[in-house]
């Protein structure tokens, strides 16, 4: 790397440090191509390349302050750079490793539905038979899929009594189906 720009990249960073917006505006649009270039050397996909380039500008931004105006810019951010794609190679190294290639014997064949008798009319009777607050909150966080924070606004109960009431509710509806099923 031509010392000429790592001098310019460290006063652009020693005046980012100082609050220079402009200065680190170019400092990180000058260093990006730069960072794509080491990051083509190890990445393959160019959506990870970018991904990498974006997480190490992140850290860059991150800990700008440990970066020392006396010394030089490059081996500093070539050492943030180096880091951040060992420890992509490494995460995906650990997926690969989990990942299992599907064969055609590894299809899963739906086994035939037992008929269990229930249909809509006795699950909404059941759900009817409950308390109003546990029809409301089972309805809202389970049918509806509402998530716990909007359907407590919608139904002006606490999350806590939210979770109450589906978990009653389901442990009623539970019980209610399992005696059906006994006798």
């Amino acid at each position: 790397m031509p010392r000429l720009r790592d001098l310019d990249w460290s006063i652009l960073m020693a005046r980012a440090q100082d609050g220079d917006r402009a200065a680190y505006h170019r400092l990180l649009t000058e260093i990006s191509p730069y960072l794509r270039s080491l990051a083509t050397r190890r990445l393959w996909n160019g959506a990870d390349i970018e991904d990498a380039v974006q997480d190490i500008l992140l850290t860059v931004h991150a800990i700008r302050h440990t970066y020392d105006p006396a010394r030089p810019f490059a081996p500093w951010l070539v050492t943030i750079a180096q880091r951040r794609l060992i420890d992509r190679l490494r995460r995906q190294g650990r997926i690969r490793r989990r990942e299992v290639v599907m064969e055609p014997e590894h299809e899963a064949v739906a086994e035939p539905q037992h008929d269990t008798g229930l249909d809509g009319h006795h699950l909404q009777a059941a759900v009817d038979s409950l308390p109003p607050a546990q029809q409301q909150a089972l309805r809202l966080v389970k049918l509806q899929e509402m998530s716990l924070k909007d359907a407590s606004h919608a139904s002006g109960m606490s999350i806590s009594a939210l979770k109450v009431n589906v978990h009653r509710a389901l442990k009623t509806l539970q019980k209610l189906f399992s005696d059906r099923d006994q006798s």
